[in-house]
């Protein structure tokens, strides 16, 4: 498996109903909601989650950079994200909130920072849906993609191969043409691509290319096993 999410932080703001629909070969669509506070950006929230949902038929994948996801998690359900992930650092019961996320009929996920462990959350990941591996330190879009996480991803595919789990491994920040292999050999299978999508000449067939290699590397590497 190999699931290509465009982020539209690299879209067009002021077209985003265009730009989704610009996309909708993808299999999710990944909107990134920042609050200046849990990350030094701010980008936008629940009315303008609300709205883009009603604009396309892909689902939302989103992923809250913000403070207090415990109380803001399920008014984004309500607005129609068919995914929510959570950031480690930011949750104050984080199995509390993915049980209340999956009671409410989306996908749980929990996001960690490029310095955050996944060690320390073993336990919690029978609870999830999805697990997020930082790439780039969150907050901006088009960063470089940072080499040092591939141990990680690894290790965290690996644990969930140990835990017999169907959790979507998901990576974010500075994925492209460049880099996606290498992502998906570690053990990623759910891809967030900003800049790689949004800053081609036709989105669509960026989604395309990236699936198929992201597909090609998984089936050579690791594909037996997952």
């Amino acid at each position: 498996m190999a699931l290509i999410n465009p982020s539209i932080l690299s879209a067009d703001f002021s077209r985003l109903a265009e730009e989704a629909k610009a996309v909708e070969g993808a299999d999710w669509l990944h909107v990134d909601v920042m609050d200046n506070h849990f990350v030094p950006n701010l980008t936008l929230g629940v009315p303008v989650v609300e709205s883009l949902s009603k604009a396309t038929d892909t689902p939302l994948d989103l992923h809250l950079m913000i403070e207090d996801p415990d109380r803001w998690a399920p008014q984004y359900i309500e607005a129609g994200a068919g995914s929510v992930t959570f950031h480690a650092e930011a949750a104050a019961a984080p199995v509390r909130l993915a049980r209340e996320i999956r009671a409410q009929g989306a996908r749980a996920s929990m996001a960690l920072k490029p310095a955050t462990p996944i060690e320390p959350y073993e336990d919690l990941l029978p609870e999830l849906d999805m697990l997020l591996i930082m790439t780039v330190e969150p907050g901006f879009g088009g960063q470089a993609f940072l080499d040092i996480m591939l141990p990680k991803i690894r290790r965290t595919r690996e644990l969930i191969s140990r835990h017999g789990l169907e959790l979507w491994l998901q990576v974010d920040g500075g994925v492209s043409a460049a880099t996606i292999e290498r992502c998906a050999e570690a053990g990623a299978d759910v891809f967030v691509a900003g800049s790689a999508v949004y800053g081609a000449d036709d989105p669509a067939k960026a989604v395309h290319d990236l699936r198929e290699k992201a597909a090609a590397a998984t089936a050579a590497s690791w594909g037996c096993a997952h």
